[in-house]
């Protein structure tokens, strides 16, 4: 599938701020089942080029500004070629050690609740065994935008019985990672249904690394693996990790963000 992404975030200051800093984690993730076409990432109209590979594999651009700013757009967009592979990811340009996604996070770390969902999942089958908890994550907690916010962990999470994309991926990897199984968080772009919430395009799932096999995409919101419907971005050890876009601002007090993605498919040649 040709999939065209515009996703245009707007960040003004009130008072202005004296320097903003950016990391940008905004640049498709390349492997067999995702080509970028093309792709282009800017801010306030200028380009930025991608700088450094993370140790996750995840192309990172750097931007700054030259002095006091009262709002930055930083907008990605371009057209990627998606195959469904049905959630294995092959041929990574960097393939990290898997144990480096053992570690636990503040926003991933399991309690007696996850842990017990964990053990009940659990089979000799590892590849089963994550999917049959994707899909018990899907049951036990609602997708419910509005019941948690960024700083929700997994735990709380559970614990409400409610969440979005973010909390259900948290509450996987940590289930996951109880089970001694490397799982990392993923953030991307979803070509939602034409009746489904466009909140959606923006979307975040995990990944479980399976014994013998490899990397496999779980997404516990949809009940499915990553068809070619996703676009997948970067990818980290839970939500703050991978976020796209983390800045650091001198001054500017208030900060209000407008965001807005747009996902289509491309048949043009």
């Amino acid at each position: 599938m040709r999939l065209s992404v515009r996703h245009r975030s707007e960040y003004a200051y009130e008072p202005a701020a004296a320097r903003v800093s950016l990391r940008l984690k905004l640049y498709p993730s390349v492997y067999d089942g995702q080509l970028v076409e093309n792709w282009s990432v800017t801010v306030n109209g200028d380009p930025v080029e991608p700088i450094y590979i993370t140790g996750y594999g995840d192309e990172t651009g750097l931007w700054q500004s030259d002095g006091e700013v009262s709002s930055v757009e930083v907008l990605a967009e371009g057209v990627i070629v998606t195959e469904d592979q049905n959630g294995i990811i092959r041929d990574l340009p960097r393939k990290p050690p898997s144990a480096i996604f053992m570690r636990s996070t503040r926003l991933t770390q399991a309690d007696d609740a996850i842990r017990a969902l964990a053990e009940a999942a659990r089979q000799d089958d590892e590849l089963k065994t994550v999917h049959d908890l994707s899909s018990a994550i899907r049951e036990t907690v609602d997708y419910r935008p509005e019941a948690t916010n960024s700083k929700t962990t997994a735990a709380e999470a559970m614990a409400i019985g409610a969440g979005v994309c973010q909390d259900h991926a948290h509450i996987l990897i940590a289930a996951c990672r109880s089970l001694e199984m490397p799982a990392r968080y993923v953030t991307g772009y979803l070509k939602a249904a034409d009746d489904e919430d466009e909140l959606l395009e923006t979307h975040a799932w995990a990944e479980a690394h399976i014994r013998n096999f490899g990397w496999v995409g779980l997404d516990p919101s949809n009940g499915i693996s990553p068809t070619d419907h996703y676009v997948r971005i970067a990818c980290g050890l839970d939500a703050d990790d991978a976020t796209p876009i983390k800045g650091h601002v001198v001054g500017g007090s208030q900060i209000t963000l407008t965001a807005d993605v747009a996902v289509s498919e491309n048949q043009q040649q």
